[in-house]
């Protein structure tokens, strides 16, 4: 593996000039590959921007084909988000006694994965490659989007084994802080338009019931008899899911806890992950438009792809029996999950 201490070392076949940003900083595509699973990431945002399983044709995952799309896009197709991933109500938490009010860009309300200019809209910088790994680097200063404490970020993608996609996020930071990291893609695994046929299943007994504006209500409810109850294997359905599914109560092992399937392809993904919580958006108010770029100009319509997002619970800061979600000076924060492939004759 090389350090990215000099550009000279970079491997100009695997590392290309994506373009630069409406700010005119220089964003960089990195491949990686093992020759069965293949996958493309961005300096911006540390975007996966495109995944492929041989010997398919179609990627696995929604991206965007130009930075401008990224830019643009409030979606967030394919990217990193934190340093608080998903919701905290009001824009507002307290730590040791201190309040502080963060950006609110949900509803002019809430904060939504960090705020505006969340790690999503950051440009990273390459800490170090390898041909089947790539990891990035970022530095979030204390106030920044009204977050207390420097938070210094790693997140490296390998492909390990046969046809699995790794992503560990790791952290530390100056002062207690909130830290909450995840990966926001969105997976298609038959390259259709669609997502509701595939099959679906959650290792999970509760989930964490939200209001109109999707905040946790502070309950944690049973999902036997509930649209929420993906215990055995089914189709996802027309139901609106943008929940979070409790895997546990703290952060454990890397353990498997779902599976996703395209009956069309024969494509199996299971996820694996140390998080104690799975958000899934299934895309239901999805309607992202991208530029005209090469493909005359992409548009994600709804449920064009599901988001299963490791994390700790939404709100957790303000909801006191919640996993914690605070990160200590001297505290090593790390977060892993996996994506193993498969395929099966459809």
């Amino acid at each position: 593996m090389c350090r990215m201490d000099d550009d000279n070392l970079i491997d100009k076949q695997q590392v290309k000039t994506l373009g630069l940003t409406t700010g005119g900083e220089l964003i960089k595509s990195v491949d990686i590959t093992n020759g069965v699973l293949s996958a493309r990431l961005l300096s911006y945002g540390a975007a996966l921007q495109d995944l492929r399983l041989a010997p398919f044709d179609h990627s696995l995952v929604l991206g965007w084909p130009t930075l401008r799309d990224y830019e643009a896009c409030r979606s967030y197709i394919g990217v990193a988000v934190g340093r608080y991933a998903n919701r905290i109500a009001k824009g507002a938490y307290a730590i040791d006694g201190r309040a502080y009010r963060t950006d609110r860009n949900f509803l002019d309300k809430h904060t939504l994965h960090g705020g505006q200019t969340g790690m999503d809209k950051m440009i990273w910088r390459i800490v170090s490659l390898s041909p089947n790994s790539v990891t990035f680097g970022l530095s979030l200063e204390d106030g920044h989007m009204g977050f207390g404490g420097d938070l210094d970020v790693t997140l490296k993608y390998s492909i390990e084994e046969q046809s699995t996609l790794a992503f560990i996020f790791t952290a530390r930071t100056s002062q207690t802080s909130l830290c909450n990291l995840s990966q926001h893609t969105y997976f298609n695994l038959d390259g259709g338009g669609d997502i509701r046929s595939h099959q679906l299943s959650i290792a999970a007994d509760h989930y964490t019931p939200v209001d109109a504006e999707l905040i946790p209500t502070g309950e944690v409810c049973d999902v036997s008899g509930t649209p929420f109850d993906f215990r055995e294997l089914r189709a996802i359905g027309d139901y609106p899911y943008d929940h979070n599914f409790c895997l546990a109560k703290q952060r454990l092992p890397c353990r498997g806890i779902a599976t996703l399937i395209s009956e069309k392809t024969g494509i199996t993904m299971e996820l694996e992950t140390t998080e104690p919580g799975l958000q899934i958006y299934s895309g239901a108010c999805l309607d992202a438009k991208g530029s005209q770029g090469a493909d005359g100009g992409l548009h994600y319509g709804p449920h064009a792809g599901i988001a299963l997002e490791p994390q700790i619970w939404p709100d957790a800061p303000n909801q006191h029996n919640f996993p914690v979600s605070s990160l200590n000076k001297g505290e090593t924060y790390q977060h892993i999950s996996r994506y193993v492939f498969k395929a099966h004759s459809a």
